[in-house]
């Protein structure tokens, strides 16, 4: 989160690598060069040193052309701490039990949002959450509550290019006075999202979110949303130990 909330601007060698990598943890059977080149919109000369280098320290791994997430990854997200995850997990359990509807813990990943954890509703119809995909922080639920929570810096950067940023702007400072966003089919006309922010040292580090079609959550959106803020305190307890 810190370097969202600072200010900083995307690089492209960067914006690059991490795009590889995304591209190939999401495709089980590997990516191709010429997919990679299609995807950035970049030539396949321009990228064929990145992919060698990330082959070369085991970001990636090679087979027939196509290329994998490497063991360094997995190195890497071994000596992560997922102390978030296990704070958040109780509180979300008790939020699925009590509506039957999916519940996701959101990371702040860059100036996207990323679902970490899901427990999905049982129900026939139901809001399938996607795990470890990049997702907007505007008009999301969870993304809503890094923009209200966050640095006043790193609210007013995001919100710089966005069409009726004052009237975002509102309903961030409301969303900060209630400990609550919704999303009343901003990113799908038929579902309802409720998002609630997890604090660590007096700032925002995740956020439990519900989701489900908003005929089922529209007469209850009021008891869902005062649920999940108990969920979100709940983990801020666990995760903090007040």
């Amino acid at each position: 989160m810190a370097l969202a909330e600072s200010g900083a601007k995307a690089h492209r060698t960067v914006s690059r690598i991490t795009t590889i990598l995304e591209l190939a943890a999401a495709r089980r059977t590997g990516v191709r060069l010429s997919e990679l080149a299609a995807e950035l919109d970049a030539p396949r000369s321009s990228l064929h040193g990145l992919v060698k280098g990330l082959v070369a320290t085991g970001y990636l791994r090679e087979d027939g052309g196509a290329y994998t997430v490497g063991p360094a990854v997995n190195t890497l997200l071994a000596a992560a701490p997922s102390t978030v995850v296990e704070a958040a997990r109780a509180a979300m359990e008790g939020l699925h039990r009590q509506f039957n509807e999916t519940v996701m813990l959101a990371s702040l990943v860059g100036n996207s949002v990323v679902y970490t954890d899901a427990l999905e509703s049982t129900q026939p119809i139901r809001y399938s959450a996607p795990l470890s995909t990049r997702r907007p922080l505007h008009p999301t639920s969870s993304g809503k509550c890094f923009l209200a929570f966050g640095s006043a810096r790193f609210r007013e950067n995001y919100l710089a290019d966005l069409p009726q940023r004052d009237e975002i702007r509102r309903e961030l400072e409301g969303i900060a006075a209630d400990g609550v966003a919704l999303n009343r089919g901003e990113t799908l006309p038929d579902i309802t999202g409720v998002g609630a922010p997890v604090f660590d040292s007096g700032r925002v580090v995740a956020a439990i979110a519900l989701a489900g079609p908003t005929t089922r959550l529209t007469d209850i959106v009021t008891d869902v949303a005062e649920a999940t803020r108990t969920a979100a305190h709940q983990a801020t307890r666990n995760l903090t130990g007040r």
